[in-house]
């Protein structure tokens, strides 16, 4: 490729959807903005690759610059800024803060949660620091003038992804896709509404719960987003289909990159399934996220998106680009695999002392029936977010977990607030 990965998703078209990951932190007293600046403006020292604005080379593509401008620490307003616009100083990120919250907006095309996370981890953690005259005891957080992780900057190739016969082929049994709500959430003003929940679990409730059925954390999401829509949809909609993104960065030997490239596993359950017991559901679910994560398997689909990276390149002119991208992008159009839902996991996330300061923290993206799953100091937060405004789908999320005996808490509906890109055009 000839670009870095981390501009190819500046070609896509937000005229409907938004490419960009915003993490809502909710701090347990009152957040200072002068402070909150200082720290935000400290902490981008540890992650350079972010601080960049976009430009357009002699070929027509998006080339990503140093900007040591500041990055923009503003109070939330009724107008979400732009990523890229005089209003951020040109970033492709910026920070928000109201109240106690605090949220941290960046491209998605830079980063998704591996990347996002680190950072925002950071931004905390020198905010406590500076707030609270403290330096709190977070081995798991990158502190401002550390040295970068040996892979932190690496980004994969066509030449990295092993070309052999994949040990499994997935095959699709046509599950539900919800036409019906994104048609509404994309193009009806009366019903679009894009919003998030957000749940809590103590950790100890689902872990052990997760162990005794033979699961993981995120089979363990999968399997109960499909009992609750078995519960609501029709039915003549005879399977509900399970997604989730695998990030493929150890196979590949860059564990530590920050960029954002991911297969997908996708988890079909036939409705008579879904009244088995969740040991059953559990066992399959894993063993299917086994088979699709195999090396061999996430570096067929991984090629495919690269090889439309590389004939990306040979198109010449920037509305040229964007053409190409919107017709051969592989997650649109007829050939593209979509499930009923999607839920991702990132990951145990390791705040050390710093938890002590955080309430909690909520990952919101673009989607319908999307969720995130997140952690921290005991804590499992899963956001899940919608297009429409609809209660059936969380209560039925709720009625399952009341039925297998796991509490939480659940806060919400709350308005996503996505930003979006301004880009240079020629």
């Amino acid at each position: 490729m000839k670009y870095s990965i981390n501009t190819y998703r500046l070609y896509k078209d937000e005229k409907q959807l938004s490419y960009v990951v915003r993490i809502r932190v909710t701090m347990k007293e009152e957040v200072d903005p002068v402070v909150l600046c200082s720290a935000v403006n400290t902490a981008i020292t540890r992650y350079p690759y972010y601080a960049v604005h976009v430009t357009v080379d002699e070929d027509g593509g998006y080339v990503l610059k140093p900007n040591r401008k500041k990055v923009a620490v503003l109070p939330v307003s009724d107008r979400v800024p732009l990523l890229g616009s005089r209003r951020v100083n040109g970033h492709l990120l910026f920070v928000e803060y109201e109240g106690r919250d605090i949220s941290f907006h960046i491209s998605h095309a830079m980063c998704g949660g591996k990347g996002i996370l680190p950072w925002m981890m950071t931004n905390i953690y020198q905010y406590v620091v500076e707030k609270y005259h403290v330096h709190p005891d977070a081995p798991g957080i990158r502190k401002p003038g550390e040295a970068l992780l040996p892979t932190e900057t690496a980004e994969p190739s066509l030449s990295m992804l092993p070309d052999e016969e994949p040990v499994y082929r997935y095959k699709s049994k046509g599950p539900v896709v919800m036409i019906g709500d994104y048609m509404n959430g994309l193009y009806n003003p009366f019903r679009r509404k894009p919003n998030y929940r957000l749940f809590t679990f103590d950790q100890e409730d689902l872990m052990s719960f997760v162990k005794d059925t033979d699961a993981s954390v995120i089979s363990f999401f999968l399997v109960v987003m499909a009992k609750a829509l078995d519960r609501v949809l029709p039915e003549k909609k005879k399977v509900i289909g399970g997604e989730t993104a695998h990030s493929p960065r150890e196979s590949l030997g860059i564990p530590d990159s920050h960029c954002d490239f991911l297969s997908h596993v996708h988890v079909d359950y036939e409705r008579d399934l879904l009244h088995r017991d969740m040991e059953l559901l559990g066992t399959m679910t894993r063993g299917q996220i086994i088979l699709q994560t195999d090396p061999s398997v996430s570096s067929g689909e991984l090629r495919k998106v690269f090889t439309m990276y590389d004939g990306l390149d040979r198109i010449h002119g920037l509305k040229a680009k964007r053409k190409y991208m919107n017709a051969h992008d592989p997650s649109r159009g007829k050939k593209a695999k979509h499930g009923t839902f999607i839920i991702n996991y990132t990951g145990r996330m390791d705040w050390g002392e710093v938890a002590d300061y955080v309430e909690s923290y909520a990952a919101i993206v673009e989607g319908h029936l999307l969720g995130e799953v997140t952690s921290m100091d005991g804590k499992i937060f899963f956001t899940l977010m919608q297009l429409i405004e609809e209660t059936k789908y969380a209560e039925a999320f709720l009625d399952v977990l009341k039925d297998l005996g796991i509490p939480c808490k659940m806060e919400g509906p709350f308005p996503k607030h996505l930003s979006k890109h301004v880009l240079p055009r020629f």
